[in-house]
């Protein structure tokens, strides 16, 4: 078992391709409201020059994705048929 805080400001790297994907913290998570478990990580995605957050992508982390949680990273396992790319505005 995990404590939220014992996540935030570990790096996520794709153990597939080795990838840096971001930071918990930087990061939201989706929690199931009845069991309290950690269903996915969301990633937002840089590539706007201009910093604005006003229409961004987000990479997916299904929770099963996490292989092992580290004192610094959290290594988890994506190949490109299981990345999920969304997009959403704020």
């Amino acid at each position: 078992m995990v404590r939220l805080t014992e996540l935030a400001g570990k790096e996520i790297v794709n153990i597939y391709d080795g990838a840096r994907l971001g930071v918990v913290g930087e990061s939201d998570l989706t929690i199931d409201i009845e069991t309290g478990q950690v269903q996915s990580i969301i990633v937002p995605r840089r590539g706007n020059p201009l910093g604005f957050w006003l229409d961004r992508q987000s990479l997916v982390i299904p929770w099963e994705s996490v292989r092992k949680i580290g004192s610094e990273v959290i290594i988890v396992d994506l190949d490109q048929a299981h990345l999920s790319l969304r997009r959403y505005t704020l």
